[in-house]
């Protein structure tokens, strides 16, 4: 199984060299926290309407994400 990848800018979780959220390549193995975003009934509605968690972290994509990256 390959590594899990933390993007210092928005924090998604992928196996790739680039991230597919932002399309950064700052990438980071060192990282702590993981949080799911799932897709509400619309898979196009922002999550930040429906989840407490996804307002305060700001997360507008469903997806895994880490909670602090190194």
């Amino acid at each position: 199984m390959a590594k899990l990848k933390a993007c210092r800018e928005c924090h998604f979780l992928t196996t790739e060299n680039q991230c597919p959220n932002c399309k950064s390549t700052n990438l980071s193995t060192s990282f702590t926290g993981i949080v799911v975003i799932l897709p509400g009934r619309d898979p196009h509605e922002d999550p930040r309407k429906t989840s407490y968690i996804a307002e305060r972290l700001n997360i507008d994509k469903p997806g895994k994400y880490a909670l602090k990256v190194r």
